[in-house]
Formats: structure tokens, C-alpha cells, sequence
């Protein structure tokens, strides 16, 4: 008997609960895992409350992310074995698989091998954030030498990942914070500059930096009232990537500095890449190299143990995480 996390309805972290369950044999082109942490992002408290990409199927289980060991493989399965190290990253719908659980099933697609001198802990943290990142900026984007790249809420696992990927793609980094509080922490994590978005004119420190050029790429998980102020940092013909919505009020446009300004703003979301096997296998060999050399590094804020999930949730919404957190089995 094996330990998952399932809720019936939806709501806050009240609503999850531990169900025991005999896990079956993996099917085709599926891989049993015995888990041993899971990634937490903001998405699965998102699925949770029903308020997602797409809608939850009842009773749900959550979760994209997990580092463990495999068990057992299903056929049509090659080159994994039991007792294999194994990481699932985020390639399927929450409808279809989860990984809350003490044994979970997967699909071969969604497994990679751990990267070395990992613990599990550290390999839980990394698929979501920088493979999100490295959707837009490198697979996209392409951001390169000589590019200013303006990262909003830049404390998060994913702000994170977006410094260290654009820092090793050679662009300059623009870390945005509400306040200076982490200022000191993020020029730490290696952004170039950082400006405190409430305490500082954000376009006018943005044209200082660059010379009066703006940014090219802006990679923003906020959205809401202060979007424009983004497009009126971006260069002429920059580009701006939304792939969340933290801010919950209306995203409005500025419809005549468009016009001048011709920007190309882009909805974003990991599956554009993990969805497809060949930028997937990209994406994952970028991701391997980068954390071999030491270029990409797993920044983890804070660990629970699986029965502290709920608080772990209520932790991620509190929204004041420096990097991932890990939730150990």
C-alpha cells in the first residue's frame, strides 16, 4: 500500500488528503517510482483551487514535479531499469498523472535520468523552473551577448532559473523585486542589477542601465496593473513572455506605445517544449550541461516532509520564498 494526496473538491490546502492505495504495475510505456521528494510550484496550488489551464477532473490527484527510484518498468520502455535515479518533469496533464505520492506512476516520456552529484532534493527543484525558463528565453527567444533581459518577481524558483540561464546565454540581467529587501540576496544569485519596482521608477532605471535602449526580452509571471510599464521598458521590438498570473488584477495594454514601439508579447508554458520530443531531449541536455558545469544551480528556499504538504501549501502562498520548494518523502 502506498500514501497519495488527492482532493475531492476544490479549495485552500484544507482540502488535500492522504489516500492509501495499492499502486498497479506499470502499463505501457509507463515507469513505477518510488519517490523520494516532489517539486512544489505554483500551478499545482492553482490545479487545486480550480482555477487552472484546464479544468480539474474529480476526485484529483496534483503534482508535476518528483526525484526517486524506479521500481519497476512497464513495456515499450527502454532504457530505464529498477533502481534506476530517476526525475519526472512537468509533460502531462494532472488529469492524466500526479506526483504526490509515495509510489507513483509516470510515462516514460516525462522521465529523465538524475542528474549526477545531485541529491534528490536538489533534482525535485530544477525541471519546472528551468525548463520554463529555457522555453523562452534560449529555445525562443535566444537571448545572447549584449541583450538586457528584465525579470519580474525575480525571487521565485523561476526568476531564479531565468537569471542563471540568461547569465549563461551571456545576457546582462535586470532582476525586478517590490522592495529591496532581497536586493542583496538576488545580486547574490547573479543578477546584474536589481531595482526595488515600488521604491524605484522602474522604466526610467531601466533606461539608465540600458543607455536609453530598453530591454529586449522582458519574462514576466505577473501580469496585472503595472504590465504596461514593462512594455515601456522594452526596446523597439522587444519582446515580452507571459507565463503566469500572480497579479490579480486586469493586464491592461497601452495601445498607442505598441504601435510604436512594436513589441511582440508572447503567452508562455513548459509544454511548448516538453510537450515535443526533440525540444524536449534540447532542453533536458541544456539543463544537464548547464548544472554540470556549474552555470545552473538548484535554489531551494525551504524543505517539508510529505506529511506537511498542506503547509507547504500554504507556505507557497504566502508568495515570500526565495527559490523552490521541496517536499521530502
Amino acid at each position: 500500500m502506498s500514501r497519495s494526496i488527492k482532493f475531492a473538491q476544490a479549495g485552500g490546502p484544507e482540502v488535500l488528503e492522504f489516500v492509501e492505495t495499492q499502486v498497479p504495475a506499470p502499463g505501457l510505456n509507463e515507469l513505477r517510482i518510488n519517490v523520494k521528494a516532489i517539486g512544489i510550484n505554483r500551478a499545482e496550488a492553482m490545479w487545486r483551487v480550480d482555477d487552472y489551464i484546464e479544468p480539474v477532473k474529480f476526485p484529483a490527484g496534483l503534482g508535476y514535479e518528483a526525484a526517486g527510484i524506479v521500481e519497476a518498468v512497464g513495456k515499450g520502455v527502454s532504457g530505464f531499469a529498477a533502481g534506476d535515479e530517476v526525475n519526472v518533469i512537468p509533460s502531462f496533464s494532472q488529469n492524466d498523472y500526479s506526483t504526490y505520492g509515495e509510489v507513483i506512476l509516470v510515462p516514460d516520456y516525462a522521465v529523465v535520468r538524475q542528474p549526477k552529484a545531485l541529491s534528490f532534493t536538489e533534482a525535485a527543484s530544477v525541471w519546472m523552473t528551468f525548463v520554463t525558463a529555457y522555453g523562452a528565453l534560449i529555445e525562443d527567444a535566444k537571448v545572447a551577448k549584449g541583450d538586457f533581459v528584465l525579470i519580474p518577481a525575480a525571487s521565485s524558483s523561476v526568476g531564479l532559473a531565468a537569471i542563471q540561464i540568461a547569465n549563461y546565454a551571456g545576457a546582462t540581467t535586470i532582476a525586478l523585486t517590490r522592495t529591496s529587501a532581497k536586493k542583496q540576496q538576488l545580486l547574490d544569485a547573479g543578477a546584474a542589477h536589481v531595482i526595488a519596482t515600488e521604491e524605484t521608477d522602474l522604466v526610467g532605471e531601466v533606461m539608465r542601465i540600458t543607455n536609453g535602449l530598453g530591454a529586449r526580452v522582458a519574462f514576466d509571471p505577473v501580469g496585472g496593473p503595472t504590465f504596461p510599464k514593462l512594455i515601456s521598458a522594452l526596446s523597439s521590438g522587444g519582446i515580452i513572455y507571459i507565463y503566469g498570473l500572480l497579479s490579480t488584477g486586469v493586464t491592461p495594454l497601452p495601445v498607442l506605445e505598441m504601435i510604436a514601439k512594436v513589441p511582440t508579447i508572447k503567452a508562455h508554458n513548459i509544454w511548448l517544449t516538453t510537450g515535443d520530443e526533440t525540444r524536449r531531449k534540447a532542453a533536458v541536455e541544456f539543463v544537464v550541461k548547464g548544472l554540470e558545469t556549474g552555470a545552473l544551480k538548484p535554489v531551494i528556499d525551504r524543505t517539508f516532509t510529505f506529511e506537511e504538504m498542506a503547509d507547504a501549501h500554504r507556505y507557497l502562498e504566502q508568495s515570500g520564498q526565495f527559490g523552490k520548494i521541496v517536499v521530502t518523502v
